[in-house]
């Protein structure tokens, strides 16, 4: 077991990175112990959404039947696909593979897309068949038109809820939310909206990089804390929501629902921040991350409820079981702060950024936010190549419509009874009472051992535990003794002596040993206690 000196030396670690030393304590723990090597410390989850691919990859099938219906060399050569009929010889082509997995939702999707949207057949489906054979750079650079289309439909359902946000948003395609957050980052500081040694605010516990970028030199931002306590069920408090009328505060980056406490914003705490927005803080600029949205029931994102200034970011990820696929979306709505906030910089910054965007446009002051995050996404030099790959655009259109042909939800419904079931799992291992919450996601779960520990072994005991044991040594030591990992708390700024456990990536029966081997350590360290009590004074 590591000792508390080597164990200080990990606080300055990301939780993501002492992960891998924890794995490798519980790979040698169950080789040795022949106990179940249980990593429950990664977000991935282990269902995958069948549907969308069976359709992703027959469509593949028929794209290289249009491409060779062009040009057919010997040499394994074919010609680009061709718009005109393209979608009767895919209506036909179906037919002829009825029996092929993916051919019913193909045909069903083609109708669905169709008649929703009022698409032209030929330019849709020639949109997926040249996308998916990729032999094309991504036009627009943005998203595809019809992808844009369908994906903005589906954000309304995932991230908006109701009402419905009057206008429309514009939309980026990008390499999953990772590369949304590096590229909003960028193109705010970019665009000097934000400069360093600016204030901003965090909603916290947070997913760890919000933490970890703001500080990088690239930016040097002062951070303000907005805590959501689990007293309050992780909601923000009054007090702490009174902190963004700070006109110093330039920004407040907010993940919704919460990673690491699976919480999301009530529709109580939504309305004080619109509240705050709207009487005191128009200026204030809103991101929010709602990659979870989709485990909580009639789900409503400040992205909804406050789209002039709110830049959202959404992943397929998660919800679909498709991190591989690396599919994200940004979302900035066509009235919005942004481009409001940059008409009015000061003529030396406007004169700067003239020559920034100067190349892509003879008008770079008419440039929308939505596209200088595209632009500086690749450098603004490399501009003309920027999109994101367009096989992955049909997968993400896919997905889309497969959530938006499902009208009973019952591809929602199975996800969401997956997770809730394996938090009971775990709560009823630990012997814990736990009240039932609409907002929590149960995708992930945050195991505070201090609140839990008082209850199981005493005050004292945990008095003696948070004076002489290091917070650390909870997640060591379920690695090292019972081959679990699971995520130390404290670096996502939730309590120090708190885990986050995915209730997402692990076989059921695998959160009964969680939680057993949770109680074993809590034996453990009132053992230790105890024996404190009887060892000579020294």
């Amino acid at each position: 077991m590591a000792d508390a000196l080597t164990l200080h030396k990990f606080e300055a670690l990301s939780p993501f990175e002492i992960k891998d030393e924890l794995i490798q304590l519980a790979k040698n723990s169950s080789r040795t112990t022949q106990s179940a090597f249980l990593n429950a410390g990664r977000g991935n989850p282990n269902w995958v959404a069948t549907t969308p691919r069976e359709g992703f990859f027959l469509l593949g099938q028929f794209a290289l039947t249009e491409c060779r219906r062009v040009m057919e060399h010997p040499a394994g050569l074919a010609g680009m696909p061709q718009a005109k009929d393209i979608a009767a010889r895919l209506e036909a082509w179906l037919k002829k593979h009825d029996d092929m997995p993916g051919a019913g939702f193909l045909s069903s999707m083609l109708q669905f897309a169709t008649k929703t949207f009022s698409f032209e057949p030929d330019a849709f489906v020639h949109e997926l068949v040249d996308s998916i054979i990729g032999d094309n750079y991504p036009v627009p650079d943005r998203m595809l038109v019809h992808n844009e289309r369908i994906v903005h439909e589906y954000l309304m359902w995932a991230m908006c809820g109701k009402p419905r946000p009057p206008g429309k948003f514009d939309l980026y395609a990008v390499e999953g939310g990772t590369a949304a957050m590096c590229y909003i980052f960028k193109t705010l500081k970019a665009n000097r909206l934000l400069h360093p040694g600016d204030t901003i605010a965090l909603g916290t516990p947070i997913f760890t990089p919000y933490l970890e970028m703001t500080h990088l030199e690239d930016y040097d931002l002062k951070v303000v804390h907005i805590r959501a306590p689990q007293e309050n069920r992780f909601q923000f408090t009054d007090e702490e929501i009174k902190k963004l009328e700070d006109p110093k505060i330039k920004a407040f980056f907010v993940v919704n629902p919460g990673n690491p406490t699976g919480m999301a914003l009530s529709s109580e705490t939504i309305g004080k921040l619109t509240h705050l927005v709207k009487t005191k803080r128009p200026d204030l600029m809103l991101l929010t991350d709602d990659v979870y949205g989709t485990f909580v029931d009639d789900f409503r994102s400040l992205l909804g409820e406050l789209p002039h200034n709110t830049i959202g970011v959404y992943s397929y990820s998660k919800y679909f079981g498709c991190t591989g696929w690396r599919l994200g979306v940004i979302a900035v709505h066509e009235d919005n702060i942004y481009d409001t906030m940059i008409a009015k910089l000061a003529a030396a910054d406007l004169k700067a950024l003239d020559k920034r965007y100067g190349a892509l446009t003879l008008e770079p002051r008419k440039l929308k936010f939505i596209d200088r995050i595209v632009a500086d996404s690749r450098d603004v030099a490399l501009n003309h190549t920027a999109g994101l790959s367009l096989p992955q655009q049909v997968m993400m259109s896919l997905f889309s419509l497969s959530e938006m042909m499902d009208a009973e939800k019952r591809y929602q419904a199975a996800c969401k009874e997956i997770v809730h079931r394996r938090a009971r799992t775990m709560i009823d291992s630990m012997g814990l009472q736990v009240d039932p919450n609409a907002n929590f996601d149960a995708y992930y779960g945050l195991i505070d051992f201090e609140f839990w520990a008082r209850k199981n072994i005493g005050d004292d005991a945990v008095e003696y535990l948070k004076k002489n044991i290091h917070p650390l040594d909870l997640a060591f030591r379920l690695a090292e003794a019972h081959g679990i990992v699971l995520l130390n708390g404290g670096g996502f700024e939730a309590p120090n002596w708190s885990l986050r456990v995915s209730l997402a990536n692990l076989p059921d029966e695998a959160y009964e040993d969680i939680g057993r081997g949770v109680r074993a350590i809590a034996r453990g360290y009132r053992d230790a206690f105890e024996a404190s009590k009887s060892a000579p004074k020294k």
